[in-house]
């Protein structure tokens, strides 16, 4: 079947809001194809590329960020936290491996969140669930829950702009490794890993100095000053990724050039659905979440729509099993990937399988559940002799108490409530976020 950027408008879709004025609708479609890309073909591509060697064992994907970014959190000290903590995950990561690390925010566009129910209820009044700022707003009220189309104008340039500093970051100085020791963030001050980060940071700072001794120095490889940050999101409101969807004047190839890699969540991979029709379509690197209800063979059959051409670095598999299920459930559809020689990307997003409610009645994740089930995620991989590719985390530079545990936060149920700031779901905060790279480094390590 021939495939075009609105061919998905004639698939069943699922999580898409209600919009009631569907002409005003029409006019902010028509004038976001007007907009510059966010994101260039070639960039993608150099993804795609990077996570070939992902694929190989070659390198280590990390792919970390909001649950659900917000219009009213929009600003530049969110930004930086964010970029600060994945340098520091990036260095923990990289040192204990040796490997480079493919680095991939949840940012610049994560703006929609699907939901396991179109209404929610509070004290007997029902009203549209919130379904990220990019569609409604989270106050519960009648006049918040109605989905905006104009909204989709100002999730493009809050998108643009945090792309334009990402940038400036990535290539100003900002990742300059001179400049490591100022990575830490303010509230990892005291904090034991503050010590553990600033003790790597001096062996770096060792290697740097033996390195221009030798002659090789930032300021003539810029390997040792710049870095490269891809965007990534959720691709969930079509009518905005295909609005955003250009076609490459090098190649004749179709890009979603609203961000460098998209994926289609466990809620809407139906094999003829919408979402499936317009990704196979788009050449930018995609993925796909696994979740526990993944059948082998369902598996093969996305593989196959997602990826014919068995194409390396094109498509990632995000498992989400939680850490009481992986083990049954992860096993069966690693085995019938590496039987049939699909070439893909592993990652596990041990967060969404691990999320429970307090008896406050508050969202949760357990810190230990998921370094578990990113331990015997590895663990399966070395079993099995595949490559585990890399993790895909919601998490946050900023000092959240969203998810419980680990050594450094040690955040009890009875504390969520002091700084619970998400949108949606529970994020790791800075110290959780590197304490976990801290101890994920080490099994990598383990499978030299």
């Amino acid at each position: 079947m021939s495939w075009s950027p609105s061919s998905w408008r004639a698939f069943p879709i699922k999580q898409q809001p209600a919009y009631e004025d569907q002409e005003q609708l029409k006019k902010i479609e028509q004038e976001l194809r007007s907009f510059p890309p966010l994101i260039f073909a070639g960039e993608a591509r150099e993804l795609k590329r990077a996570l070939a060697k992902v694929a190989k064992g070659e390198a280590i994907l990390l792919q970390g960020g909001d649950c659900a970014e917000s219009f009213a959190n929009f600003n530049a000290q969110n930004i930086r936290n964010l970029f600060k903590v994945l340098l520091q995950m990036n260095m923990v990561l990289m040192y204990a491996t040796g490997k480079p690390v493919v680095k991939i925010g949840r940012i610049a566009g994560q703006y929609a969140k699907p939901r396991s129910s179109d209404f929610e209820e509070i004290g007997g009044v029902k009203l549209p669930s919130y379904r990220g700022d990019i569609v409604n707003d989270i106050d519960f009220t009648p006049e918040a829950r109605v989905p905006k189309p104009e909204k989709l104008i100002e999730a493009y340039y809050k998108s643009a702009a945090t792309l334009n500093l990402i940038r400036a970051y990535a290539r100003g100085g900002f990742a300059d490794l001179r400049a490591i020791h100022k990575w830490n963030l303010e509230f990892l001050k005291g904090n034991e890993l503050e010590e553990k980060f600033e003790d790597l940071a001096d062996k770096i700072t060792q290697a740097l100095r033996f390195m221009e001794a030798c002659g090789i120095d930032p300021d003539n490889t810029p390997q040792l000053k710049q870095t490269t940050l891809y965007t990534s999101h959720e691709a969930l409101l079509l009518n905005y990724e295909e609005a955003l969807t250009r076609q490459d004047t090098f190649t004749g190839d179709w890009y979603d050039c609203s961000a460098h890699f998209l994926w289609i969540g466990d809620r809407t991979r139906d094999l003829d659905g919408a979402h499936v029709e317009f990704f196979r379509g788009i050449k930018n690197p995609v993925g796909v979440k696994v979740g526990p209800t993944m059948k082998p063979d369902e598996l093969l059959r996305l593989i196959d729509a997602l990826n014919p051409d068995n194409e390396p670095g094109r498509l990632t598999l995000i498992v989400r099993m939680g850490a009481q299920k992986i083990a049954t459930l992860f096993p069966p559809l690693l085995r019938a990937v590496k039987e049939a020689g699909k070439e893909v990307v592993w990652s596990i997003d041990p967060m969404h399988g691990n999320t429970y409610k307090t008896e406050a009645g508050l969202k949760t994740r357990d810190f230990e559940k998921i370094l578990e089930e990113v331990k015997q995620f590895i663990q399966i991989h070395k079993a099995e002799g595949t490559v585990p590719g890399g993790m895909h985390l919601e998490m946050t530079g900023s000092d959240v108490t969203e998810c419980t545990g680990s050594i450094s936060a040690s955040i009890t149920e009875e504390a969520l409530r002091s700084r619970y700031h998400t949108q949606c779901d529970p994020r790791l905060n800075a110290n959780q976020a590197l304490e976990l790279a801290f101890m994920v480094a080490d099994t990598f390590k383990d499978l030299k």
